[in-house]
């Protein structure tokens, strides 16, 4: 199940950066860090914590029942 949740916050952010038209660089640049950890987030490295895949999700305007359509997402 976290593996699964996992999955889905980073296809999630990866959609929600995309539909924004943000690139990784530009959202690497917002959070202060580089193009290639965007990148792991976006493809789900267990590396990278859980709230910093909500974060920015948040960050790049996901409310709170956005994040519960990408957690329950089938």
């Amino acid at each position: 199940m976290y593996v699964n949740l996992r999955l889905k916050l980073a296809e999630g952010l990866k959609a929600r950066r995309e539909s924004r038209g943000v690139t990784q660089a530009g959202l690497a640049r917002t959070i202060k860090s580089s193009q290639s950890r965007v990148a792991k987030m976006e493809a789900g490295d267990p590396t990278v914590p859980l709230d910093l895949l909500v974060e920015l999700l948040f960050a790049l305007g996901a409310s709170n029942s956005e994040l519960a359509a990408i957690i329950t997402r089938r």
